[in-house]
């Protein structure tokens, strides 16, 4: 992996890091704060989508949009699923958890069925990196006092499920920014555009559809700033991210791209006053060692 496609990802690790802690703000309201954030997303990347098309840089054709529409699908369970993740169990345990499970499935599939082969430096350091987010994520018997047994284990379940839908989507946009759009940025801006398009369907037509259209007005007048901010963020760091996955292999974007585990647990602590930040310090020196493992590679 080169030192640039290398700072593509940390950029993406940083911003995303930075968005998820803005969706912790926003709970019990998942489904309508997803269709909100995705919605306004859409709407930002209408414009840069249509000169794409429009300057012949990229045709808009239905083997895109077919490509965007399932990337769509596999974005809607893993956002619903982590903002019911975040409403049921400690973000501390979902968190973690479901970005780490997701870049360990990402690597098997790619060496196993994709074909990918990394040097063994670069499978050290993938390895590695994810090693570190294990430290990063240790809580010490009473070292917080605030996860118990049960929470936990739901963390452990959400964040497995989470990390599954990880998975696929970040297989299938490797996929498909490969095979299918040389774009990243128009096939993720008509992915968004299917999003909103099938979470507004279902504000209609699934159970409880008055109440999420109550929660989606609440979010429009009392979420404004973590709205605007998922929404700016999380295209921003996932374009980043798709751009990587034309230049390197999925099987190594998918760890190093972890690394918003260390950023958001420093946020955390340097915001919210966790504890354990030593331990959370040798976790980070040990993500940055499987970094530069990935990048000598």
């Amino acid at each position: 992996m080169t030192f640039p496609v290398l700072g593509l990802v940390l950029i993406a690790s940083v911003a995303h890091a930075v968005w998820n802690l803005a969706a912790k703000s926003v709970t019990g309201k998942g489904y309508a704060f997803v269709l909100a954030y995705h919605g306004l997303s859409a709407l930002l990347l209408a414009p840069v989508a249509a000169v794409i098309i429009a300057t012949g840089t990229q045709s808009l054709n239905w083997g895109l949009v077919g490509a965007a529409a399932l990337s769509a699908v596999f974005h809607i369970a893993y956002s619903v699923a982590l903002q019911s993740g975040y409403d049921h169990a400690p973000l501390g345990v979902v968190y973690p958890t479901a970005r780490g499970i997701g870049p360990v499935v990402t690597i098997i599939i790619a060496v196993a069925f994709l074909g990918e082969r990394p040097t063994l430096a670069e499978v050290v350091g993938a390895f590695t990196v994810i090693a570190g987010i294990a430290v990063v994520t240790i809580r010490p018997r009473g070292g917080d006092g605030t996860t118990s047994g049960d929470g936990l284990r739901r963390g452990l379940t959400w964040g497995g499920l989470i990390g599954a839908f990880i998975a696929s989507y970040t297989l299938w946009d490797d996929f498909a920014v490969n095979h299918v759009s040389d774009s990243p940025l128009l096939y993720f801006a008509v992915s968004e555009a299917c999003v909103g398009l099938i979470m507004t369907a279902g504000v209609f037509a699934l159970p409880g559809g008055r109440e999420k259209r109550a929660d989606f007005r609440e979010i429009l007048t009392s979420h404004k700033r973590a709205l605007v901010t998922v929404a700016i963020l999380s295209p921003l760091a996932y374009v980043l991210v798709l751009y990587a996955m034309q230049q390197a292999p999925v099987a190594l974007v998918a760890p190093v791209r972890e690394t918003s585990i260390i950023v958001g647990t420093l946020l955390a602590w340097w915001f919210f006053g966790e504890r354990n930040v030593v331990l959370k310090l040798v976790g980070a020196l040990i993500v940055v060692a499987g970094i530069g493992l990935i990048a000598l590679g």
